[in-house]
């Protein structure tokens, strides 16, 4: 059975003549109604009713009718669904973002972008950065921001935001007076530091082990807020990114610049082998394309 002998069907039972039919589909009635007699022998029913003046539809026909114009309204369903997704009328994107990254910089993002793409769902799910990029890998997720580096054989990397680590210290901490300090002045110090989970973790982790020691831990968190006020109750120190820090309003603390300067870099990734939809490209772009640099701006007001 053929779309086409379906759509040449209804014709014929909208108009109730073949002879009519054929002049409206500009084919010859000879071919349509073999083409008929065809579909009525593939089906093993009779479907019309053939006389001189009309062509009246019998009930295996009505039956036939009725599905095929089910048929032809799903098509145009799925034509116009297919048409909302590449105009972006709708959609829906799985992103995987770290907490910390999250609430700093894409309540804005998403607020804006639900703006100009208010039918486009965005489902957040908020991993550790070393488990965003295991999920985007795994095709759990669609998209994923992640620290850098990582791997660019396996994914498509978009940056958007560079940034340091900068020093979290007590105001009364011996350190609390210094403009910069080096990574290996900390080696005695017991650090608020951050989950397995938490790519930030291995890359502070391997600053240090670089010097010769690995670093006293206090405490472990994956909140930036919590890390900040251990700081301030004068509990330990800790290393956190700069957006973060412009943050921190607590007068107990003093920010001070680290050396060797240890980046923290931020890029949304995409799996290079595997599909990405129109949302999810568009989504990519909106971010690749607009200024971060507004929302860092905002962080420090």
């Amino acid at each position: 059975m053929e779309l086409r002998q379906l759509k040449y069907f209804l014709t014929i039972a909208k108009l109730k003549s073949i002879t009519k039919a054929a002049e409206a589909l500009h084919i010859s009635q000879p071919a349509l109604s073999k083409m008929m007699k065809g579909l009525e022998e593939e089906l093993g029913m009779t479907l019309l009713i053939r006389s001189n003046k009309t062509n009246e539809l019998t009930d295996a026909g009505n039956i036939v009718s009725e599905y095929a114009q089910k048929i032809f309204s799903e098509l145009e369903n799925m034509t116009t669904t297919l048409d909302d997704l590449t105009n972006l009328k709708r959609g829906e994107v799985h992103i995987g973002l770290p907490p910390i990254i999250g609430s700093l910089f894409f309540p804005n993002i998403m607020a804006d972008f639900h703006k100009l793409y208010p039918n486009i769902k965005i489902n957040v799910t908020e991993y550790g950065a070393a488990k965003v990029v295991r999920s985007v890998e795994d095709g759990e997720l669609d998209l994923g921001v992640a620290v850098l580096p990582i791997d660019g054989t396996m994914f498509h990397i978009y940056p958007i935001v560079e940034e340091k680590m900068k020093l979290l210290v007590h105001h009364e901490h011996r350190l609390a007076n210094a403009t910069k300090v080096h990574l290996k002045e900390l080696k005695d110090e017991e650090l608020i530091f951050y989950h397995e989970s938490f790519a930030l973790h291995d890359i502070m982790w391997k600053n240090f082990i670089k010097l010769g020691f690995e670093p006293k831990i206090l405490f472990k968190s994956s909140q930036w807020d919590l890390m900040s006020e251990m700081v301030a109750a004068n509990l330990g120190i800790t290393i956190l990114p700069e957006s973060i820090c412009n943050r921190v309003t607590n007068e107990r603390i003093r920010i001070i610049d680290l050396v060797p300067v240890t980046p923290w870099n931020l890029a949304v990734i995409t799996k290079k082998d595997k599909y990405l939809s129109y949302a999810g490209r568009t989504f990519v772009e909106f971010i690749s394309e607009h200024s971060l640099s507004k929302f860092q701006y905002n962080l420090k007001l």
